[in-house]
C-alpha cells in the first residue's frame, strides 16, 4: 500500500510545485529625456517628441541649469524662431537655475528686450544672481496714457471757463472748483490704461540678487582693464533693476553690495515680480475634509 502511494506521488502530474508562479516582466519608464505624445495644431495625426520640444511648441522656455553659451545659444535661437512665427503671441520663460556666466546671460537679456513678442517670466524654484535678474526682465505692469485731442481740448476749454467766471472767496466759486477738479480726476482716471505684468513666483520660490562678479589675471593693465569693465557692467545692471523694479539706483547699489536674497512676497514688495501664483482661495465655511479637497 505505501509502495503503490510513494508511486503515485512520484508521478508528473501529481508532484507538488514550490516555486512560485511566473509574473510578468516589470516595464520601466526609459532614462533619459521624457517623451510625451504631440499633435501639431492643425494635423490630424499625434507623434511622440521630448518635453523640451513640446514646450517649445507652446512658447515655453524653461531655464533649469548653469546659464552657459551653448544653453545661451538654444535659447536666443528658440526665442528668434518663435517671435519670426508669430509676435503677436506670448512666451513664457520658467526659471529654476542658479544663474551662470555674465556674458551669455545678457545675451539672453538683450534678446527678451528686443523681441516683438511679449515675454512673461515665472520662478518655480529658485533664481539666483542672473537668472534673478532674467525673472525681472519679463513683461512688467505699464500704465500707459490714452489721451486723445478731444479729451484735451475738453479740458482746456473747462479750464478756461472755469478761470473767466471764478471769484475767489464765494461758496459758487469753491463749488465750481471742486466740480472742475471731479471732473479732471475722472478725465484723467479714464485716459489711463493698465496692462498687468507676467512677472510672478511660487509662494516659496526664492530669489537671489548680488554684484557681478569676474576674475581677471595677466599685467596690471589688463586688470584694470577688466575691472573698469565689470564695474560698467555692473552699472548697467542696477540702472536696469531700477527701471524694472522703480527702486532708487542709489538703494539697488546699496543692497546688491552683498547677496540679497528675497522670498517670494518681498519680490513682490520690491518690484521684482507682478504677483504671486497661490492655489484658489478655501473658503472659511468648509470643514477640514472638504477644505483639503483639490490641493493635491
Amino acid at each position: 500500500m505505501a509502495s503503490s502511494l510513494n508511486a503515485n506521488l512520484n508521478q508528473p502530474s501529481l508532484r507538488i510545485r514550490n516555486h512560485k508562479p511566473t509574473r510578468a516582466a516589470v516595464k520601466m519608464m526609459p532614462i533619459g529625456t521624457p517623451r510625451v505624445p504631440y499633435r501639431t495644431p492643425g494635423e490630424g495625426t499625434w507623434q511622440w517628441v521630448d518635453i523640451w520640444n513640446a514646450l517649445y511648441r507652446e512658447r515655453i522656455l524653461f531655464i533649469g541649469q548653469n546659464i552657459d553659451e551653448e544653453f545661451s545659444n538654444q535659447i536666443l535661437a528658440t526665442m528668434l524662431y518663435l517671435d519670426t512665427i508669430d509676435d503677436s503671441k506670448r512666451m513664457y520663460l520658467y526659471i529654476n537655475g542658479p544663474g551662470g556666466d555674465l556674458t551669455p546671460s545678457l545675451a539672453i537679456y538683450d534678446t527678451m528686450q528686443s523681441l516683438k513678442s511679449p515675454v512673461g517670466t515665472h520662478c518655480v524654484g529658485f533664481a539666483y544672481n542672473l537668472a534673478g535678474f532674467l525673472l525681472t526682465a519679463g513683461e512688467k505692469t505699464k500704465t500707459t496714457p490714452k489721451f486723445t485731442p478731444a479729451i484735451t481740448h475738453l479740458v482746456i476749454v473747462k479750464s478756461r471757463q472755469l478761470k473767466c467766471g471764478i471769484v475767489w472767496g464765494s461758496d459758487s466759486s469753491t463749488y465750481e472748483f471742486a466740480s472742475f477738479m471731479s471732473f479732471l480726476w475722472c478725465t484723467l482716471y479714464d485716459s489711463f490704461s493698465v496692462s498687468k505684468g507676467n512677472r510672478s513666483a511660487m509662494p516659496l520660490s526664492r530669489i537671489a540678487l548680488q554684484s557681478p562678479a569676474g576674475a581677471a589675471r595677466g599685467q596690471a593693465d589688463d586688470i584694470c582693464n577688466e575691472a573698469n569693465e565689470l564695474l560698467r557692467i555692473r552699472d548697467y545692471l542696477y540702472n536696469e533693476l531700477s527701471k524694472k523694479t522703480g527702486q532708487p539706483f542709489e538703494k539697488i547699489s546699496k543692497d546688491l553690495s552683498r547677496m540679497k536674497r528675497f522670498e517670494a512676497q518681498d519680490a513682490l514688495e520690491y518690484g521684482l515680480i507682478d504677483r504671486i501664483i497661490r492655489p484658489p482661495r478655501i473658503d472659511a465655511d468648509l470643514g477640514p475634509s472638504d477644505a483639503s479637497a483639490g490641493l493635491g
